[in-house]
Protein backbone atom coordinates (compact mmCIF):
# COMPACT_ATOMS: atom_id res chain seq x y z
CA UNK A 1 0.00 0.00 0.00
CA UNK A 2 1.32 3.43 -0.54
CA UNK A 3 2.39 5.76 2.34
CA UNK A 4 -0.76 7.67 2.64
CA UNK A 5 -2.73 4.79 3.24
CA UNK A 6 0.12 3.78 5.92
CA UNK A 7 -0.59 6.80 7.62
CA UNK A 8 -4.10 6.36 8.36
CA UNK A 9 -6.86 3.52 8.41
CA UNK A 10 -7.91 2.69 4.68
CA UNK A 11 -11.90 3.95 4.48
CA UNK A 12 -14.43 1.60 3.12
CA UNK A 13 -17.96 2.69 1.41
CA UNK A 14 -20.58 -0.36 2.05
CA UNK A 15 -23.25 0.50 -0.21
CA UNK A 16 -26.23 -2.25 1.26
CA UNK A 17 -30.25 -2.26 0.94
CA UNK A 18 -30.40 -3.99 4.38
CA UNK A 19 -29.93 -1.84 7.14
CA UNK A 20 -28.76 -5.24 9.52
CA UNK A 21 -26.61 -6.51 7.01
CA UNK A 22 -25.00 -3.37 6.53
CA UNK A 23 -24.30 -2.48 10.44
CA UNK A 24 -22.87 -6.45 10.51
CA UNK A 25 -20.31 -4.93 7.84
CA UNK A 26 -19.15 -2.06 9.46
CA UNK A 27 -18.89 -3.97 12.19
CA UNK A 28 -16.64 -6.34 10.89
CA UNK A 29 -14.66 -3.59 8.67
CA UNK A 30 -13.94 -1.84 12.02
CA UNK A 31 -12.39 -4.95 13.82
CA UNK A 32 -10.42 -5.47 10.79
CA UNK A 33 -8.70 -1.64 11.03
CA UNK A 34 -11.05 -0.22 7.98
CA UNK A 35 -12.56 3.06 8.79
CA UNK A 36 -16.40 3.29 7.39
CA UNK A 37 -16.88 6.55 5.43
CA UNK A 38 -20.68 5.45 5.08
CA UNK A 39 -23.25 2.98 4.36
CA UNK A 40 -26.16 3.61 1.82
CA UNK A 41 -28.57 1.56 0.55
CA UNK A 42 -28.88 3.20 -3.26
CA UNK A 43 -26.57 3.08 -5.91
CA UNK A 44 -27.05 6.47 -7.07
CA UNK A 45 -25.85 7.33 -2.91
CA UNK A 46 -22.72 4.82 -3.18
CA UNK A 47 -21.77 6.39 -6.93
CA UNK A 48 -22.05 9.89 -5.92
CA UNK A 49 -20.09 8.99 -2.40
CA UNK A 50 -17.63 6.96 -4.35
CA UNK A 51 -16.86 10.11 -6.54
CA UNK A 52 -16.88 12.35 -3.88
CA UNK A 53 -14.65 10.86 -1.02
CA UNK A 54 -12.90 7.99 -2.80
CA UNK A 55 -13.15 5.51 -0.43
CA UNK A 56 -10.18 2.64 -0.49
CA UNK A 57 -12.94 -0.30 -0.60
CA UNK A 58 -16.19 -0.53 -1.75
CA UNK A 59 -18.62 -3.63 -0.55
CA UNK A 60 -21.29 -3.77 -2.81
CA UNK A 61 -25.12 -5.01 -2.54
CA UNK A 62 -26.26 -6.04 -6.14
CA UNK A 63 -29.87 -5.67 -4.87
CA UNK A 64 -30.69 -1.92 -4.38
CA UNK A 65 -32.93 0.70 -3.17
CA UNK A 66 -33.43 2.86 -6.39
CA UNK A 67 -33.02 2.56 -10.54
CA UNK A 68 -30.09 1.04 -10.51
CA UNK A 69 -28.73 -2.12 -8.95
CA UNK A 70 -25.12 -2.83 -7.79
CA UNK A 71 -23.45 -4.17 -11.01
CA UNK A 72 -24.56 -0.80 -12.64
CA UNK A 73 -23.19 1.15 -9.86
CA UNK A 74 -19.98 -0.87 -9.60
CA UNK A 75 -19.42 -0.45 -13.56
CA UNK A 76 -19.86 3.40 -12.85
CA UNK A 77 -17.89 3.72 -9.73
CA UNK A 78 -14.79 2.13 -11.48
CA UNK A 79 -15.20 4.30 -14.28
CA UNK A 80 -14.64 7.38 -12.09
CA UNK A 81 -12.30 5.89 -8.91
CA UNK A 82 -9.70 3.37 -8.84
CA UNK A 83 -11.04 1.14 -6.04
CA UNK A 84 -11.45 -2.56 -5.09
CA UNK A 85 -14.85 -3.24 -5.40
CA UNK A 86 -16.52 -6.50 -3.51
CA UNK A 87 -19.73 -7.35 -4.47
CA UNK A 88 -21.52 -8.91 -0.76
CA UNK A 89 -24.80 -10.52 -2.14
CA UNK A 90 -27.32 -13.60 -1.54
CA UNK A 91 -27.89 -14.05 -5.55
CA UNK A 92 -25.75 -16.32 -7.25
CA UNK A 93 -28.13 -17.17 -10.14
CA UNK A 94 -26.19 -17.99 -13.41
CA UNK A 95 -28.10 -14.32 -15.03
CA UNK A 96 -26.42 -12.63 -12.06
CA UNK A 97 -22.91 -14.13 -12.07
CA UNK A 98 -22.90 -13.70 -15.66
CA UNK A 99 -23.44 -10.22 -15.19
CA UNK A 100 -20.86 -9.61 -12.27
CA UNK A 101 -18.25 -11.09 -14.66
CA UNK A 102 -18.87 -8.58 -17.02
CA UNK A 103 -18.18 -6.00 -14.43
CA UNK A 104 -14.68 -5.41 -12.90
CA UNK A 105 -14.57 -6.45 -9.08
CA UNK A 106 -12.36 -7.70 -6.79
CA UNK A 107 -14.25 -9.95 -4.90
CA UNK A 108 -17.53 -11.80 -4.41
CA UNK A 109 -18.73 -12.88 -1.04
CA UNK A 110 -22.98 -15.09 -1.34
CA UNK A 111 -24.82 -13.98 2.54
CA UNK A 112 -24.80 -15.26 4.71
CA UNK A 113 -21.36 -14.78 4.96
CA UNK A 114 -18.97 -15.60 7.85
CA UNK A 115 -16.00 -13.27 9.05
CA UNK A 116 -13.07 -15.34 7.56
CA UNK A 117 -14.55 -15.05 4.46
CA UNK A 118 -15.08 -11.51 4.42
CA UNK A 119 -11.62 -10.78 5.54
CA UNK A 120 -9.72 -13.07 3.58
CA UNK A 121 -12.09 -12.09 0.45
CA UNK A 122 -10.99 -7.85 1.56
CA UNK A 123 -7.55 -8.83 2.10
CA UNK A 124 -7.17 -10.18 -1.39
CA UNK A 125 -9.10 -7.38 -2.80
CA UNK A 126 -6.81 -5.14 -1.44
CA UNK A 127 -3.39 -6.53 -2.14
CA UNK A 128 -4.77 -7.33 -6.13
CA UNK A 129 -5.74 -3.67 -6.42
CA UNK A 130 -2.10 -2.34 -4.77
CA UNK A 131 -0.56 -4.68 -7.49
CA UNK A 132 -2.53 -3.33 -10.33
CA UNK A 133 -1.72 0.18 -9.08
CA UNK A 134 1.42 -0.70 -8.94
CA UNK A 135 1.83 -2.28 -12.66
CA UNK A 136 0.08 1.26 -14.18
CA UNK A 137 2.50 3.49 -16.13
Amino acid sequence: MDTDLNARKPRALIVEDEFLIAEELRERLSRLGFSVIAAVDSAEEGIAIATRDRPDLVLMDIRLKGEKDGVQAAKEIRQEVDVPIVYVTAYSDLPTVSRVKESEHDGYILKPFHARELQSTVAVAMQRHAIRVKQKP
